[in-house]
């Protein structure tokens, strides 16, 4: 085994909707207990639905701009260096209702979830270039997440 590089244009592209991500990792390397992801969130509307993942943990370190971060009624705005830790079970989204574009990278343990940010991207958009909830949601159920009514 040896070390794996991926420079800053490296990666996958993938998400859906205005929410891009770039894969970093997708677990090959780690013998999948580890993905590694990369998203940029622009300012405005886009937001995954509230959800709670039962089978991996996210961890999130904002690198631009700014977010806000809700579970249940509780939101947190958080600026660039902020780390965000969301254990499996624990009701999450973020959002950014902040003029600039923010990006974040996000640890996914284990990696299972990767799949995931490949499917939003087959998902159709309206006309406002968003993403159904619901079309979200059934995606999410694929990789043991519930989404929050």
């Amino acid at each position: 085994m040896s070390i794996h590089v991926v420079k800053p244009d490296g990666g996958e592209q993938s998400g859906g909707g205005p929410i891009r991500c770039r894969i970093i990792e997708d677990g090959s390397h780690t013998e999948h207990r580890l993905g590694l992801i990369e998203s940029t969130v622009p300012a405005g509307p886009a937001a995954p639905p509230q959800h709670v993942h039962r089978e991996h943990d996210e961890t999130f370190i904002v690198t631009q701009g700014k977010l806000r971060f809700t579970s249940g009624d509780n939101s947190v705005d958080v600026e660039v260096g902020s780390c965000v830790v969301v254990p499996a079970g624990t009701p999450h989204t973020f959002s950014n209702p902040f003029s600039q574009p923010a990006k974040f990278i996000c640890t996914l343990t284990p990696d299972r979830y990767v799949e995931y940010f490949r499917d939003l991207s087959k998902l159709p958009v309206n006309e406002q270039g968003l993403l159904d909830f619901a079309d979200v949601g059934k995606t999410m159920a694929k990789y043991a997440t519930d989404v929050i009514r």
